[in-house]
Parts: C-alpha cells; structure tokens; sequence
C-alpha cells in the first residue's frame, strides 16, 4: 500500500479534480464509488479498480479491511483522514473510495425484453432511485436519451445502490436509434391519458420511457408508443415525482407478471 500525505500529490490532485466535476468523469468515462456497499459490488462484477482510496481512520474496521484484502496492493493508496474530506460527496463518509472506468455496455441490435428508457431525466437522484427500481424489479436495460443526467455520476451512483451492477446502461442513446431496434411495445405515463396503468396488459414485455421532469417525453418518442398510460390519483395531486411514477409502474407489470405464471 502507498501513502499520501501532501495535497499536492499528483494522483490526488486528479482525484480531487475528478470529484469536483461530473464533467470531467463523464468525459474521462470515470467514475467514483464511496462507500463500503458501493466498492464490494464493483469488485464482485468488474474485478479491480484502478485505485482504491481508504483513510487511516477506516482501515481500524473490518469491513474496510476485507474490502481492501480483495484489491491489489499496489492499487491501495492511504489518506490521513483530514485530505479524505475534499475528495468525498457524503457528509459523514466511511472514507473509502474507488476510482474506476465506468462498466460499458455494447448497444443490442434488437431489445426483445422489458427495459426502461430515461428520455432527459436531468436529476441525478431520480435517474438513480429508477435504476434501482428497474434492477430490483428484474429489468436487464436501462437507455439514457442525450440530456440525461451522467449515470455515473456520483449522486447517481448512491441512490441507486449499486444497481448499476445488475444493469446494462446506454448512454446518449438517441430516440432514432433505439426506437428502430425496438421488437416490443412502448409505454410512457400521460395524466390526461385516457387508459389508467391498472387496465392495460402489461403481462408482456414493454418498453418504458420516462421523460424531463418539467417538459415529460420527446416528440419523437411520443410518436413510437403505443401505450399512454395515466397513474390514478385519487387525492387530486396532478403528477408524481418521475422515480415515484416508475417504481408504480414497473412494480405493476411485476404484480401481473406474476399473476400470469
């Protein structure tokens, strides 16, 4: 293991760099994972990191400890706990860190499963809580439409809780492209939809896309659905929170899913 004690060190300056700018992440195609839960599912799907920052304080803890018995000595660096600060986004870190390249994933030539499609969902917190619904509700493929926030975005990656790892995510995939690969139905949410979610067939595989929080879903992927659906709202509020609207409606086509068996 190496250590770092200066904050003109050169690894450490780009780190810095790297945790002050989602920029300079997306542009890099980094990506920086805090935490203990964070760093063993990285490390159970994509190997070693290409480096694994910890602080003296939480090497006193088993769990870091088992966390960095699994890396490559070589690819451990040690802080003292005061330098960790500038480089963390979590009040209150464990003081652990992974800097790794973002898992890629090969665009498919035809999407025959159900998946869900973000078409500029621009808060980082609602692009992760819907990659967390749509990996816990068994969805395999999640396609980032241009001006979506960057999936691996550091608030991205804690709210969804290491869904990434359960996940193939495609980014800056326009409306074109994905649609004509598409061999199953589209649906997006619509409250002056005329058919509520709880009337439609979802006992199949479909394609959901979930638009802007303030604009909802492109014209061009208006025009490739073939479900509108509304979320009935008997208490009189006039639209859910976007994460909110796709935990409801993936969790329903998994209630009729497993009617179905």
């Amino acid at each position: 293991m190496k250590s770092i004690t200066s904050r003109d060190n050169p690894l450490y300056k780009r780190v810095k760099a790297l945790a002050a700018s989602t920029h300079q992440q997306k542009k890099g195609g980094q990506a920086l994972l805090e935490g203990f839960h964070l760093a063993g599912a990285y490390l159970d799907v994509a190997g070693q990191p290409e480096t694994c920052i910890v602080t003296e304080g939480a090497l006193q803890h088993d769990e870091a400890q088992a966390i960095v018995a699994r890396v490559d000595a070589e690819r451990v660096v040690v802080l003292p706990d005061a330098l960790f600060g500038q480089l963390s986004s979590v009040v209150h870190g464990v003081g652990m860190l992974l800097l790794v390249r973002k898992i890629g994933a090969t665009l498919p030539e035809r999407v025959r499963e159900s998946c869900v499609v973000l078409d500029g969902v621009q808060d980082a917190g609602n692009v992760g809580s819907i990659l967390r619904s749509a990996a816990a509700a068994g969805v395999k493929q999640v396609f980032c439409a241009p001006g979506t926030a960057y999936a691996w975005s550091s608030k991205v990656l804690r709210s969804a809780m290491g869904a990434h790892f359960l996940l193939d995510v495609h980014e800056d995939v326009e409306a074109a492209t994905l649609i004509e690969r598409l061999a199953v139905p589209a649906a997006i949410t619509d409250s002056h939809a005329p058919q509520a979610l709880y009337d439609c067939d979802l006992s199949g595989p479909i394609a959901w896309v979930f638009g802007n929080e303030g604009a909802g879903v492109s014209a061009a992927w208006r025009g490739a659905v073939t479900h509108r659906l509304t979320i009935p709202q008997p208490g009189g509020m006039e639209s859910l929170n976007v994460a909110a609207a796709a935990a409801i409606c993936l969790f329903e086509q998994c209630r009729q899913q497993r009617g179905s068996r």
